[in-house]
Order: structure tokens, then sequence, then C-alpha cells
């Protein structure tokens, strides 16, 4: 009785001793670059696993798939190198978006994974083991906030000889210039 008595004393103090060192240095799979106001790159650290897909859930619900392919499978990610060597542009009507990244050591079929997100919409987190999916999979899941755009400027036309524009008139022609002028044959 003795001893059961010692190894719950020493598991209590590891308890309280190991508390302090919990692994909240968890390994960053991916990261985002922000690229524009509303358009983003995810950046897939060194040494994940070979394939990833990826899919936003934002505040008001839409699930978004952003790495779709004919085959609507997992696409192959490099290290270091934007997924899909592309930036993604999330709306910035649908507020906050949760982008989940999913790293695969085979190209898995991405219906699946968004009907599976679909029925977990409703939890905080979501990872791995919630998920129903063949071979290894980890998920990597971080937080995008789009900004609204800048104002857009509009009634200009842009010359392409030297960049420089010309007011559009309320007839629809150019003020300036010969931009557009047309030869009627007289």
């Amino acid at each position: 009785m003795k001893r059961w008595s010692g190894l719950l004393v020493v598991a209590a103090l590891c308890g309280v001793a190991c508390d302090g060192k919990k692994s909240t240095d968890r390994p960053t799979r991916a990261q985002l670059r922000k690229t524009g106001a509303a358009t983003v790159e995810v950046i897939p650290s060194e040494g994940q696993l070979p394939y990833c897909m990826l899919y936003t859930v934002s505040e008001k619900g839409v699930i978004r798939q952003l790495t779709l392919t004919r085959e609507n499978r997992s696409i192959r990610c490099e290290a270091n190198t934007p997924v899909a060597h592309t930036s993604f542009r999330v709306p910035y009507q649908e507020g906050k978006v949760r982008m989940y990244i999913f790293f695969s050591n085979e190209r898995i079929p991405a219906g699946p994974v968004a009907q599976q997100l679909y029925e977990l919409r409703g939890q905080e987190r979501i990872n791995a083991m919630d998920l129903r999916l063949p071979g290894q999979v980890f998920v990597e899941t971080l937080e995008f906030t789009p900004e609204e755009a800048g104002t857009e400027v509009t009634g200009t036309v842009v010359d392409g000889s030297n960049g420089a524009g010309a007011s559009v008139l309320s007839d629809g022609g150019t003020e300036g210039g010969n931009l557009g002028a047309m030869d009627d044959g007289s």
C-alpha cells in the first residue's frame, strides 16, 4: 500500500513540476504572409508532409476550398514556397476566417474533408484525430482577418505608352491626347 501512495505522490509532484513545461512550443507547420488587404499566401514550413489542402471557414459559416484541382485531391506543397504559387483572396464581407491546412503523406480526396469540416463547424479547434482520413495527416489552423481594400480609382484610362491617365468625359470620350481616337476615313 505504501508503494501506491508513494507512486501517487511522485506522479502529483511531477504533474506540478511538469505543468510549467507543457509544450506550447508546438512546431508551426505553416505561416501566413499577407500580400494585400484581403489576400494572403500560405507558406509551408520545412519538414512537412508532401501534400496539402487548404480550406477556410469564415465567421459567417462559409466554407471554401482554396486548393481546387480537376481531381479534387490535395496538391503537392513544397517548403518555403507559397502553396500553389499563388495568393488567396478572402472576401472582406465574410469577416475573420480560420484557415485549415491539411498536410498528408498521400493525396487525399477533398470532398470528404469538406463534409467533415461542415459537420465539425461548431468546434473551437479541429485536429487530425477528429477527421476520418487515410494515411498520416497533420492539421495546422491559422487565422486571418481581411481588411477592406482602399478605394478604387475610377474614371481614368491608362495610356500604355507612358503610364499616364486621361480623364473620361461624360460622353465616354477622353480628355487630352489622342487616346482611342479613330480615323473616320475623312
